[in-house]
């Protein structure tokens, strides 16, 4: 495959909990472990990574500081609607906070030459808009750029506003500068443009497999015990009919929650008490973990079909069965799956099609093909 000179652009790393931050954590490292040079771009947050980089044998860049803050939601109710509404207003027009990061990416970047491979991981969209800027001055940035997307922009039909028309344009425009576009499964690829479908290719999310060592399951209650990490969105991924639901039953069971949005759960722990446990979000590799420990997980349909959630990478390496609530269930799976019956569980990937060594060759096989 050769040696090659690396860049990864992102606004997200370890240890933040988030699915970009994984992507791109997990990428570096396992480009490093292969033996390329592998330089890190990201906002600090002020985080020292001097002993990081140099275990890990990285180079990890500041795109310097983040001045631009997000409207604090806070305050009486008048208040909070004001703010909520400033908010989203904010974003709607001008991508705030964000769009900062695409200033922040042209200044660390427009000076730099020599790359064979720049990797710009989105979300945010204002890194990609960042890369598309430099790339406009300077063309002796890297030979290759590919813009990996792990949820559409314009494409996406999971918040309840869309986006601006006049977005499409920085769609496009960015679009047209990268070499490939990268998404996480073939059901995204209707959520992009079609003239620009041909730079497109299939790369899930990665995660090292060679040293995970996942407690064997074993049935340890007498009582079912399952769980769900992740967000909510209200009307897509929503718990709300799951957890009225469960309310009503008359059994023992456990239901177990990793999430930062304990908030919105708070009038359904009133009702279970013991029975719903709210946890904070955990490292992945505990996360991991504890998953392996449960009967089974529990999943929440987008109701989209070019997005899919990327817990269900970790609910796959996890090997526990998985039920997939849709909006307006009936909850007779469920009931099956509380009584041990998982005939009907949902059909995953297999653990190692998301091995990382193979993810990171697929980025540096894209070096190949132009």
């Amino acid at each position: 495959m050769g040696k090659k000179n690396i860049l990864i652009v992102s606004g997200s790393f370890y240890p933040e909990i988030s699915p970009r931050a994984f992507r791109t954590s997990e990428l570096a490292l396992e480009l490093s472990r292969q033996g390329h040079d592998v330089t890190v771009y990201i906002p600090f947050y002020k985080i020292d990574y001097t002993s990081y980089a140099k275990e890990y044998c990285l180079t990890i860049k500041d795109l310097g500081p983040l001045k631009w803050r997000d409207v604090e939601l806070r305050g009486g109710k008048v208040e909070l609607i004001i703010r909520r509404t400033v908010k989203r207003v904010l974003k709607m027009l001008f991508e705030w906070p964000d769009i900062e990061l695409t200033f922040k990416v042209y200044k660390a970047l427009r000076t730099l030459t020599g790359f064979d491979l720049l990797i710009s991981i989105a979300v945010p969209y204002p890194i990609h808009w960042g890369v598309a800027r430099v790339l406009s001055v300077n063309n002796g940035l890297t030979e290759l750029w590919v813009a990996d997307c792990g949820d559409p922009y314009m494409g996406d039909t999971t918040d309840s506003f869309r986006k601006l028309f006049y977005f499409k344009y920085i769609e496009k425009w960015f679009c047209r500068n990268a070499d490939f576009i990268t998404v996480p499964f073939a059901g995204a690829i209707s959520a992009y443009y079609p003239e620009f479908i041909r730079k497109i290719r299939i790369i899930p999310q990665g995660y090292r497999l060679d040293n995970l060592n996942l407690p064997v399951f074993r049935k340890q209650h007498e009582y079912p015990v399952f769980a769900y990490a992740g967000s909510f969105i209200q009307g897509k991924r929503d718990p709300g009919q799951l957890l009225g639901f469960l309310s009503g039953l008359n059994i023992e069971f456990r239901f177990v929650i990793f999430t930062s949005q304990d908030k919105i759960l708070a009038d359904a722990k009133k009702k279970l008490g013991d029975k719903l446990e709210i946890r904070p979000l955990i490292p992945r590799i505990v996360l991991l973990s504890e998953l392996s420990r449960m009967d089974f997980l529990i999943n929440f349909d987008n109701s989209v079909s070019t997005q899919l959630p990327s817990k269900l990478i970790d609910y796959a390496i996890t090997g526990r069965p998985v039920l997939t609530i849709f909006n307006n269930d009936d909850f007779s799976l469920l009931t099956q799956f509380l009584a041990g019956d998982y005939s009907n569980r949902m059909i995953l990937e297999a653990p190692d099609t998301y091995d990382i060594k193979n993810i990171a060759g697929q980025f540096v096989n894209l070096h190949n093909e132009v």
